[in-house]
């Protein structure tokens, strides 16, 4: 398919009831139908299981807090026109949280920590709250209520590049994971001009854009430079990939912060008996599920593979007299925890096929006479093939191993 016949996620979405937007409920906070619900649920699992796998350890916050903790972190200063406006109750003002990295500080810094304990990789699936102007707004690409695959590596400034480089690795695998094409890298730098937007510390901009620049260099990494796109208070390597309409959004994100553990005064006690300064590697592999599932539909075309699809089996019986026999392959598919349904509707066996291929479903079992007599099936693909004569058990070995290695 030529690029410029690509399709907008937002009218895949609609078509394959994954998400909606409702005026009533608000611009920006997008419905999950359970279509779609069911690809971010998909998507979440994977990378929490590639996370645990990496020695991440899953927390969980809240989803907001007192406005002092954003003013003591720069956020309030440096970002409050990407907030939400304070809730003030009992005399205290508090926000719904637009970053997770403060509640992660605090998780932390509740203790003290030994060189032992580091890195300390804390992860979390945080949802956050973000004031996008209502003109910026876009299906799931742009939201104002969004779910991040959010980690704070909280390692000593020996640990910072190994840790930068393997976030970076899970990223690259991530990517050849879901097959997501037309990606590249963007250092984005902090612009030395700009007093307001970044913190005023010539020398902590030198040491973090010097760290990031070596790692890059030994990961031999292609990017392109992009001097005023850095976070406020540090540098970071984000992963752009274009949407349908051509336009670059930032997706991954992998960046170098020495100012917040200054900030919140975060050490650890080295072998030494000594307290040392903690340096953190903030980073989002797949970004927000919103925007990466928004990425995902438009790079696939609704085709999921298999693992993703939200059905991933369609069974058609021909006549009503074979819809007991669908029945019972029904429960044996779902015994086997795969998706599947019956298209009961009184239309041809043609239509139905149609239907499900306009659907994107990867497997259509069709069910007739002779397949009920014979206990074999047949299965057309969405891609128009069909495998006649099969196996049941055979076709559904084949189908869980498709499955589990995410194929």
């Amino acid at each position: 398919m030529d690029d410029n016949d690509l399709k907008d996620h937002r009218e895949i979405g609609q078509a394959q009831e994954l998400f909606f937007i409702d005026p009533e409920i608000g611009l920006g906070l997008p419905m999950w139908l359970p279509n779609g619900a069911t690809i971010r649920r998909e998507l979440e699992r994977y990378m929490t299981d590639l996370e645990l796998k990496e020695g991440y350890k899953h927390v969980i916050t809240p989803h907001i807090a007192k406005l002092d903790l954003y003013k003591k972190s720069g956020h309030w200063e440096h970002y409050r026109d990407g907030m939400f406006a304070p809730m003030n109750r009992d005399n205290e003002e508090y926000v719904l949280r637009p970053m997770n990295c403060p509640h992660h500080i605090h998780l932390f810094n509740h203790r003290p920590r030994s060189y032992r304990e580091l890195p300390l990789r804390i992860a979390e699936f945080g949802t956050l709250y973000r004031w996008e102007n209502s003109g910026e707004l876009s299906g799931l690409i742009r939201v104002r209520n969004m779910t991040l695959n959010d980690a704070h590596i909280f390692c000593s400034p020996s640990q910072l590049k190994d840790e930068f480089k393997s976030a970076v690795k899970l990223i690259e695998k991530v990517y050849k994971d879901l097959k997501l094409k037309n990606f590249w890298y963007r250092l984005s730098l902090h612009d030395p001009k700009d007093k307001e937007k970044y913190v005023n510390n010539p020398k902590m901009w030198e040491e973090s854009e010097r760290a990031i620049r070596e790692a890059l260099d030994e990961l031999e990494l292609d990017y392109k430079e992009g001097v005023g796109d850095a976070a406020f208070y540090g540098p970071k390597l984000d992963v752009q990939i274009p949407n349908a309409l051509g336009k670059d959004e930032t997706v991954s994100t992998v960046q170098i912060d020495f100012y917040l553990p200054e900030k919140f005064n975060l050490n650890y006690l080295g072998e030494d008996g000594k307290k040392h300064p903690i340096v953190i590697v903030h980073r989002g592999i797949i970004s927000t599920l919103e925007r990466m599932v928004g990425f995902m539909i438009e790079q696939y075309q609704g085709a999921f593979p298999t693992w993703l699809s939200p059905v991933q089996v369609k069974i058609i019986p021909i006549t009503d007299r074979n819809l007991e026999y669908a029945k019972k392959l029904l429960e044996q598919f779902k015994d086997s925890k795969i998706r599947a349904e019956i298209d009961e509707r009184g239309e041809t066996m043609q239509a139905k096929i149609r239907d499900a291929q306009n659907m994107k479903i990867p497997y259509m079992v069709i069910i007739g006479d002779k397949e009920q007599e014979s206990g074999m099936i047949s299965v057309r693909k969405r891609d128009g093939e069909s495998l006649n004569n099969l196996d049941f058990k055979k076709f559904l070995d084949e189908l869980n191993s498709e499955i589990d290695k995410r194929a």
